[in-house]
């Protein structure tokens, strides 16, 4: 609760008090005069109110994008360190593959003579 809460509802007290008092004295300035301090009352604690929701919004605001800011670096590091382990295993299974082509020759001779004749085929039936 605010001070615009507290003042605009002892403000409204304020004015409830002055108009019963105006109507007990049968005098109209004072009911009056107390209708408009109730009024005003009530648009200030109207006001304090709505102060008070949209400082709640900005700090809930304020926390999801600080919350967004943490799992995005999260998400970044991890991405970073799964990139990271897909490199190596990539590196080694390329590795492994040309340390088994160079060991078979002859096999890996037929299977690129046979790979750059049957693209060579494919592309020459589309012409």
């Amino acid at each position: 609760m605010n001070r615009d809460q507290i003042e605009g509802g002892f403000r409204n007290l304020k004015g409830r008090g002055r108009t019963a008092l105006g109507a007990v004295a049968g005098r109209a300035r004072p009911q009056v005069e107390g209708a408009y301090e109730q009024v005003a009352g009530v648009a200030q604690a109207a006001y304090g109110r709505t102060r008070e929701r949209a400082e709640d919004l900005y700090e809930d605001g304020y926390r999801l994008a600080d919350e967004v800011a943490s799992r995005g670096r999260h998400l970044r590091d991890e991405a970073r360190t799964r990139g990271r382990h897909l490199h190596d295993e990539a590196h080694r299974r390329g590795r492994a593959l040309a340390v088994r082509a160079e060991e078979n020759r002859g096999t890996t001779l037929a299977l690129v003579a046979a790979t750059a004749f049957g693209l060579g085929w494919l592309l020459s039936r589309r012409r």
